[in-house]
């Protein structure tokens, strides 16, 4: 398969790297399929250079491992994914407590009514069940930490939901929680309107993963339906 390069103002390596990432999280990429620097050169019409630096990015995501010959996606581990869940849970509720702590400190409130009015849009004319939906919750958690005014919570988050998504991904497909998510987003943000934002925190807890034996439950079901699409 050929792929045309050279977007303006998109380097090569962020080509070849945005590509590949994307069939990663999608799984048209197989667990066993193996990636090598001069076919994956040969496909996109470039020189190795800049399909190597694309290829240790998406190691440093954790989306592929170094085989003794070329690369090949990760597959996940259940052990590794509960930790990243709770780093996630950590600095989400992290955010929150932020505010709750110190009087001093506000959300940013134009910007959740931005996400509110999405979310609302989103309730009123749900989507289609499909895999792309994580990115659409993933920019929900972002906005809401961002309104709490760390940005350093915020760039942890944005690195763990990248080393997380193509677990999530499956999780949306499998068990069904795109209209519960919406539900769940709105009754947050409702919380934070109301300035009730104990309740926002024991809400967004639950909704991350209250039960951490529920969330490793439904990772479990995710992982086994992505070796199965092997």
């Amino acid at each position: 398969m050929s792929t045309r390069v050279g977007t303006a103002g998109e380097s090569l390596r962020d080509v070849v790297y945005s590509t590949l990432r994307g069939e990663l999280m999608n799984g048209d990429i197989r667990f066993g399929e193996r990636l090598t620097e001069p076919k994956l050169s040969a496909r996109f019409g470039m020189s190795r250079t800049p399909v190597r630096e694309a290829l240790t990015m998406l190691c440093s995501d954790g989306l592929l491992e170094r085989e003794e010959f070329g690369f090949s996606p990760v597959r996940p581990s259940v052990a590794r994914i509960r930790d990243l869940y709770e780093l996630r849970l950590t600095l989400e509720l992290g955010g929150m407590t932020r505010i709750m702590d110190n009087p001093d400190l506000i959300h940013d409130e134009p910007g959740l009514r931005a996400e509110q009015r999405r979310w609302l849009a989103l309730r009123d004319d749900p989507p289609a069940k499909e895999p792309g939906f994580v990115v659409v919750d993933e920019e929900f958690h972002v906005a809401l930490l961002t309104a709490a005014g760390n940005a350093e919570l915020v760039r942890s988050l944005v690195a763990v939901n990248s080393r997380i998504r193509h677990v999530r991904m499956y999780d949306f497909m499998i068990n069904n929680r795109i209209e519960t998510t919406i539900s769940e987003h709105l009754g947050i943000l409702d919380a934070v309107f109301a300035g009730d934002l104990t309740r926002a925190h024991r809400l967004l807890h639950t909704h991350i993963g209250d039960s951490l034996d529920v969330v490793l439950e439904r990772i479990s079901r995710a992982i086994a339906a992505m070796s199965m699409s092997e």
